[in-house]
């Protein structure tokens, strides 16, 4: 995964993840990357510091804690407005992607590893569309996308890994 410092047109900033730089790529093409705050898809990568980690401390990188509702940061740790703003958001929009992800697990049908073979069957008009979602490996997804079958990947949340 991939997390990148965004900007749109209209000089909001804010952070995203994606799965790699093409997928990215990929996205902001298809207009599928807008502004959480005024939904522009005009939307840049903006310049950003890498994330080093030493030798000592591979493997161990974590991203600091989110603050608890009951927690008050000491002033000096107090974090800057934007920050701030881009915790809520980073959680409002966390919350919606779970929102959107348990809507289509209730809606519609788990064809599992069928899924590709589904997928095009509705396409081609062999059988009747209707809302499924499944597993594919990286390279069906891309054929069916090759194909002009439209397929998006189920939302996944840091927290959904554990």
């Amino acid at each position: 995964m991939i997390r990148y410092a965004l900007h749109c047109d209209r000089n909001h900033d804010f952070e995203s993840w994606f799965q790699s730089s093409s997928a990215y790529d990929q996205q902001v093409k298809r207009k599928l990357v807008t502004c959480p705050i005024c939904g522009s898809a005009k939307v840049d990568k903006a310049i950003m510091a890498p994330r080093i980690v030493g030798k000592k401390g591979r493997g161990r990188a974590a991203p600091p804690p989110e603050p608890t509702a009951n927690a008050t940061p000491a002033p000096e740790a107090a974090p800057s407005a934007p920050t701030s703003l881009l915790m809520a958001q980073e959680r409002e929009l966390r919350t919606k992607l779970k929102e959107l992800r348990d809507h289509i697990v209730k809606n519609a049908d788990n064809v599992g590893e069928r899924f590709a073979n589904e997928a095009r069957a509705m396409h081609y008009g062999d059988k009747e569309h209707r809302p499924i979602y499944g597993e594919a490996s990286p390279e069906e997804a891309k054929s069916l996308i090759d194909e002009g079958i439209e397929v998006s990947p189920l939302p996944t949340l840091p927290e959904d890994r554990n």
